[in-house]
């Protein structure tokens, strides 16, 4: 069962290692406090809908658009320009569920197509 103190505890500590992992990652005038501040709406909308269980499919492409949402606010605060792979870095998690789906997609249009059958002449 999901408790909301473990959810509370899980996603308080994956927002702040992520706070501390995009610290490094981005120039120094952008520090892990306005990261945590750009990233946390986000963060407490996905523990929301992980609350609610949200089925995989729909959390794992909220997850990707609030990603990519929270990529975007930190470009907007950050005041140095940020590096183009780091922006990048925020359509990884859109272009993977995407890649994914359309996969999922693709194996179930050939499981319902008929096999040809052998002609008989």
């Amino acid at each position: 069962m999901r408790h909301p103190i473990d959810i509370i505890a899980m996603f308080a500590a994956i927002w702040l290692l992520a706070s501390m992992v995009l610290d490094a990652l981005t120039p120094k005038e952008l520090t892990a406090v306005m990261i945590a501040i750009a990233i946390g709406p986000a963060v407490i909308i996905t523990a929301v809908f992980y609350y609610l269980r949200c089925p995989r499919t729909d959390f794992a492409v909220i997850f990707a658009a609030l990603w990519l949402i929270s990529d975007i606010a930190i470009a907007f605060i950050s005041p140095k320009e940020l590096p183009y792979w780091l922006l990048l870095l925020g359509f990884v998690p859109a272009a993977i569920i995407g890649i994914v789906l359309h996969w999922q997609r693709f194996q179930r249009r050939h499981e319902r197509l008929p096999l040809p059958s052998a002609k008989r002449g």
